[in-house]
């Protein structure tokens, strides 16, 4: 027996045609779902986590709020509760804001992305398996940042960032 996750394998239409291993998904390219789940705080600043260093994805580079992958059978507006609950410690009563739905792609790591919106203040309980550290961060400091250094960010967050600016 395993205790490696099993993730629904999607088709270009986001329609589930099967379950693999997370490591056969991952090494073979295959779509499937996650979410993130940006956090923003009432001066409107926006919380990236760090990512660990333990990630088998974008170790070490920084990303969205909270993200994940549905387990299967799971919604994603379930698994945006859920990621935030386990990766931030934040309970949330509802679901978050929906904002938008990203295609499988490359920079996605070939994940169907629905990306969420929450206001909290924090501060959070950060899992330390999945996040090495995190940070409060106006718009114009993320703007800036991801200008002069993409390379310190996982392309799912540019991509989304892309979208929201």
């Amino acid at each position: 027996m395993t205790n490696e996750e099993v993730f629904d394998v999607v088709n270009e239409c986001d329609e589930v045609i099967g379950q693999r291993l997370r490591r056969e998904v991952h090494q073979l390219g295959l779509r499937h779902r996650a979410v993130h789940v940006l956090v923003f705080n009432g001066r409107g600043q926006i919380f990236l986590q760090k990512r660990s260093l333990k990630k088998d994805c974008s170790p070490g580079l920084w990303d969205s709020s909270a993200s994940g992958h549905l387990d299967v059978g799971e919604s994603y507006d379930a698994c945006a509760i859920r990621e935030v609950r386990e990766e931030l410690g934040l309970e949330l009563s509802c679901v978050p804001t929906r904002l938008f739905k990203i295609d499988a792609c490359a920079e996605t790591g070939q994940e169907f992305v629905w990306v969420y919106r929450c206001q909290a203040e924090g501060p959070f309980n950060l899992h330390p398996d999945e996040i090495e550290r995190g940070d409060w961060f106006t718009p114009a400091e993320l703007n800036r940042w991801i200008a002069e250094r993409p390379e310190d960010f996982a392309g799912a967050l540019r991509l989304i960032w892309e979208k929201i600016k």
